[in-house]
């Protein structure tokens, strides 16, 4: 039985690319600039909220951090 290739394609500009190309998984340094620059820019987002720890210590008492 032949091994089937999977194709991959750039996120940023769904050009093939092979797996061994050493700008993985993008086709170029250009594209991986494009990617960096979503994800600094803010326009890349988690989709399930992060809950903030610091509310639950702000909201128990100075004598509830002592207790366990």
């Amino acid at each position: 039985m032949a091994k089937r290739i999977r194709s991959l394609r750039c996120p940023i500009c769904k050009k093939p690319v092979k797996h061994r190309d050493p700008e993985f998984p993008f086709c170029s340094e250009r594209c991986r600039l494009i990617d960096l620059g979503k994800w600094a820019s803010g326009a890349y987002v988690i989709s399930s909220p992060v809950t903030d720890t610091s509310d639950a210590i702000e909201d128990s008492g100075p004598g509830d951090l002592n207790k366990k």
